[in-house]
């Protein structure tokens, strides 16, 4: 009878640990959740979290006129940076996001294509309409002066490096290729590499729009 007791025993604490263990661990996913809301949908890490990418930015649009990231971002926005002599990483890069783009209009989803060029010397307001209007109706194209370029990708944490020996009129610049997800009322909240196909950005950007609300 003893031993019936003690294993009956055994049996109870296993359970009472368990039933702990679960409490516990459900306390921390829930926390986990209201700390960030997006986890569920985040595919990458930022060092120190999103709050460290992103921020106010002055810019030049295509049409000409002088704008703000609150005049920019008004709806959920794809931005990226590069420029339009680019010969092959910029062209597939936005392209790319176009096609996300209309996958996820097709879903219900107004998400607002923006391409912000790293050369502005060669990237006037002119330039810029000609190549996103050439890439989709509804990209915006973003330029500026050296000094606001540089702020806006620093900003974003950004990489770009102008290659221009003398006068030569076709240099290259290197720069970092990611499309960042920037929303209204969160900031950027996640980014993509150029892996990331337009059906996996738009499933991707769909569950923070849903998770979002």
């Amino acid at each position: 009878m003893t031993r019936v007791y003690a294993i009956a025993s055994a049996a109870l604490i296993g359970a009472l640990v368990l039933g702990v263990g679960i409490t516990v661990y459900l306390g921390q996913a829930q926390r986990s959740a209201s700390a960030d809301p997006f986890g569920q949908c985040r595919g990458s890490v930022v060092a120190g979290g999103a709050g460290q990418i992103g921020g106010p930015f002055t810019l030049v649009s295509e049409t000409g006129e002088t704008v703000t990231d609150a005049d920019v971002i008004t709806e959920p926005t794809l931005l990226y940076f590069g420029y339009t002599f680019c010969p092959d990483v910029c062209p597939l890069d936005t392209v790319r996001n176009a096609e996300a783009v209309d996958i996820m209009e097709a879903d219900g989803h107004s998400v607002q294509p923006v391409f912000v060029s790293v050369d502005p010397e060669r990237d006037t307001p002119e330039v810029v309409r000609a190549f996103t209007e050439n890439i989709h109706p509804r990209m915006l194209g973003l330029t500026g002066t050296p000094e606001q370029t540089d702020a806006a990708a620093r900003a974003y944490r950004v990489y770009y490096r102008i290659n221009r020996e003398g006068d030569d009129p076709y240099y290259l610049v290197d720069h970092s290729a990611f499309t960042y997800l920037v929303l209204p009322d969160h900031g950027f909240v996640e980014f993509f590499n150029r892996e990331t196909t337009p059906q996996q950005m738009a499933e991707r950007t769909e569950c923070f729009l849903n998770a979002a609300g």
